[in-house]
C-alpha cells in the first residue's frame, strides 16, 4: 500500500523571508557588540540627545590651557583627544557640535550655567569640582610634575613642601587644587594660567613650578638652566564632565568613555596629535 508523502508547510513569502534573514542578522551582529557599545546604541535616541544637549546643539567645552589634550588645529579649530572625543559624540548622538573654548580649566568650572554655558566639557577629575560636576572615568592619565633651576638644592618631590619654599602655579587647575588640599608649609604663588605660571616662574624667581609634565619637559629642553624633578607629585585624571543634575547624560558618558578607550580611539587621537607620551586610563572597574 503506498503512502503519500507528508504534505510541507507552505514557505514564508519571498518578502517575508527575506525580513526574517535580515533580523537574524541584525541580532547576530548586536548580539556580538560589546556590552558598553550595546548601551549606547540602546541610548543614542533622539529623547537622549535632547537630554544631554537641550539647544539642539552639542556644546563642547574645550581648555586651551592643557595642550596635552587640546590644541589649535590649521584651520583655527580645537583639536586633539578633547575636541576629536566631542566630535564623535555628537556623531553618535545626531547633534552638531558647538565649541566652547577656554584659557583655563577654572574658566571651564565657571561657565556653567552662565552666557556660555555648555553640555560636556574635557576636565581634571577633582572632588571641589565634584560639587557641581558629574565625572565619567577618565580617559587619559597625566603627571603633574614639579620644574626647578639648574643650581636648585632641591632634588626629590618630597623637599618641596618646606617653610619658605614658593611654589608657582596657574590658578583653579587641578595641580594647584590637589595642593591646596595638601601642602603643609609650602606657599603656592598664583598666575592666571599656566603659561603664565611659567612667565612668573621666570621673571619673579619662585623656587618651583607646578604643571603639566609635557609641557614642562619640552620647555626645559629648549632651555638651560632648567630641569624637572624626578618622578611626580600627583596624577591627574581627565575625564569628561556634565552638569551634576543630569544624570542620565552621566551614565552615557560612562559607557560611551569606556567604548573609546576599548576601541583604541583614545590612543589613535592622542597619536594623531602628537601626544604619545599620555596614557590612556585603564577600564574602570563597574560602578
Amino acid at each position: 500500500m503506498s503512502r503519500e508523502p507528508a504534505a510541507r508547510a507552505p514557505s514564508p513569502p519571498r518578502g517575508r523571508r527575506r525580513a526574517v534573514i535580515r533580523s537574524i542578522l541584525v541580532l547576530g551582529a548586536f548580539a556580538a557588540l560589546p556590552a558598553s557599545e550595546i548601551a549606547l546604541a540602546q541610548t543614542s535616541s533622539s529623547e537622549t540627545a535632547h537630554a544631554i544637549a537641550p539647544t539642539g546643539t552639542l556644546r563642547a567645552a574645550i581648555n586651551y590651557g592643557n595642550p596635552v589634550l587640546a590644541q589649535k588645529g590649521p584651520d583655527g579649530q580645537p583639536a586633539g583627544v578633547s575636541a576629536d572625543l566631542a566630535r564623535e559624540l555628537g556623531r553618535r548622538l545626531g547633534l552638531p557640535v558647538g565649541f566652547v573654548t577656554f584659557d583655563t580649566a577654572g574658566a571651564v568650572v565657571e561657565a556653567l550655567g552662565g552666557a556660555r554655558s555648555w553640555d560636556v566639557a574635557f576636565l581634571a577629575i577633582d572632588p571641589h569640582r565634584g560639587e557641581t560636576i558629574a565625572f565619567s572615568p577618565p580617559y587619559v592619565l597625566i603627571e603633574g610634575a614639579y620644574m626647578v633651576r639648574a643650581d636648585s638644592p632641591i632634588t626629590r618631590n618630597a623637599e618641596v613642601d618646606r617653610p619658605g619654599m614658593r611654589i608657582a602655579v596657574g590658578r583653579n587647575t587641578a595641580y594647584d587644587l590637589y595642593l591646596g588640599r595638601h601642602l603643609k608649609a609650602a606657599e603656592r604663588v598664583y598666575a592666571p594660567t599656566s603659561a603664565d605660571a611659567l612667565a612668573l616662574f621666570l621673571a619673579e624667581k619662585p623656587e618651583v613650578l607646578a604643571s603639566v609634565r609635557q609641557p614642562l619637559e619640552a620647555y626645559a629642553r629648549d632651555h638651560a638652566g632648567l630641569r624637572l624633578l624626578p618622578g611626580r607629585f600627583m596624577v591627574i585624571e581627565q575625564a569628561v564632565a556634565t552638569p551634576k543634575a543630569n544624570g542620565q547624560a552621566a551614565d552615557y558618558m560612562r559607557a560611551f568613555i569606556e567604548e573609546m578607550k576599548a576601541s583604541g580611539f583614545v590612543a589613535r587621537a592622542l597619536a594623531r596629535s602628537g601626544q604619545n607620551d599620555a596614557v590612556v586610563a585603564p577600564a574602570a572597574s563597574a560602578p
